[in-house]
């Protein structure tokens, strides 16, 4: 059975976080002479960046909160989505001696955190069919693995994972399991938000930058129970996010119908896209998508990558990841460069295939 206190690193269960000058006072005031800032305004404008940002971005969260149907207290913002996996590694792996399970092909962070953070990770590999492997996943599982991160839809696959497999896993696994939802804006599949609410070791993560297009501003949520989101509080930085990111990330949610409008179209796209990728004779399969890329499989991803980055085009090249063999992923771009990338295929096909 999960419990918390189990499986929290000791040093973070006794660790007093630090108090920020804005954290320690809450309410109105005309004259701020307690955080050492700049009074006399910025170098740049607005002027209000001569004050310090919001440490628990509550304004966000509230308005967030209704949009999502959970608790503003459920909800932790990041820099990225990376903050979070991060905070949640140091957070309950024991350095040197805790482990986390990953299962490939997935997103690359939820390694690189761990081996930066002296925590050792176990790779368990999707299924032919790109789901989750629960017997392999079980036999791995001992007492020192602490995290399990799924990505759903999978990056870079593009296909979500069976959300009664992701169950099974929180009701067998005395560990958190971390669902990442940055693409699930895209898929037609059922989101775990929800289920917050009745399995106190799930956290879900879903990010601002894919659907919502704000990228640039390096914010991601993550969901969970209140008593693993002060947990990830207690630890990240006094104030990670800044006021103008705060600011325009409540200008963004103001404007949910462009959202839908944007993901609607990217949706076509994709569709679109799809069917006219498969016509190539070099182009081996197109695996099913439920997010915003694609990824294609050929028998010459390396020579197809260079030829386009040579036209000033860019795509992902994950062929050397497991079960992805000859894959390049590819982002599903505006109507024009879609366009533009399916001549240039043309004229590969034409001047570079057998």
């Amino acid at each position: 059975m999960f419990d918390l206190k189990n499986i929290l690193r000791p040093n973070i269960a006794s660790l007093t976080p630090y108090s920020s000058a804005r954290e320690e006072f809450k309410g109105e005031a005309e004259i701020f002479l307690d955080a050492n800032e700049n009074a006399l305004g910025s170098a740049t404008t607005p002027h209000i960046l001569n004050r310090y940002p919001d440490p628990l971005q509550v304004k966000v969260k509230e308005k967030l909160g209704k949009m999502k149907g959970v608790e503003s207290s459920a909800i932790f913002l990041g820099n990225g989505s990376d903050e979070a996996i991060d905070i949640l590694i140091r957070a309950f792996c024991n350095p040197g001696k805790d482990n986390i399970i990953i299962l490939p092909p997935t997103y690359g962070m939820y390694e690189v955190a761990a081996q930066i953070n002296d925590v050792a990770v176990k790779a368990v590999n999707l299924t032919k069919n790109m789901q989750l492997d629960l017997p392999e996943i079980t036999s791995v599982i001992d007492r020192n693995t602490k995290l399990i991160f799924v990505c759903s839809p999978n990056n870079p696959t593009g296909d979500t994972l069976s959300k009664s497999d992701i169950e099974k896993l929180l009701i067998t696994f005395n560990g958190v399991v971390v669902v990442d939802e940055a693409y699930m804006d895209f898929a037609n599949a059922e989101s775990t938000l929800q289920d917050i609410k009745h399995y106190p070791n799930l956290v879900v993560m879903q990010t601002f930058s894919k659907a919502w297009g704000l990228a640039g501003l390096r914010i991601g949520m993550a969901f969970s129970s209140n008593a693993i989101i002060s947990i990830m509080n207690k630890i990240k930085p006094p104030y990670n996010i800044g006021t103008l990111v705060q600011r325009l990330t409540l200008e963004a949610l103001d404007n949910k119908d462009k959202v839908h409008d944007m993901i609607d179209t990217l949706k076509k796209e994709r569709e679109i896209l799809s069917k006219k990728l498969s016509d190539f004779s070099f182009i081996k399969e197109i695996l099913p998508s439920q997010s915003n890329f694609l990824l294609v499989k050929t028998n010459t991803p390396d020579e197809l990558y260079k030829f386009l980055v040579s036209h000033h085009v860019v795509v992902r090249n994950r062929s050397s990841l497991p079960l992805c063999e000859g894959g390049l992923r590819i982002t599903v771009g505006t109507p024009d460069e879609n366009k533009k990338l399916l001549s240039l295929l043309s004229i590969f096909e034409k001047n570079y295939t057998l």
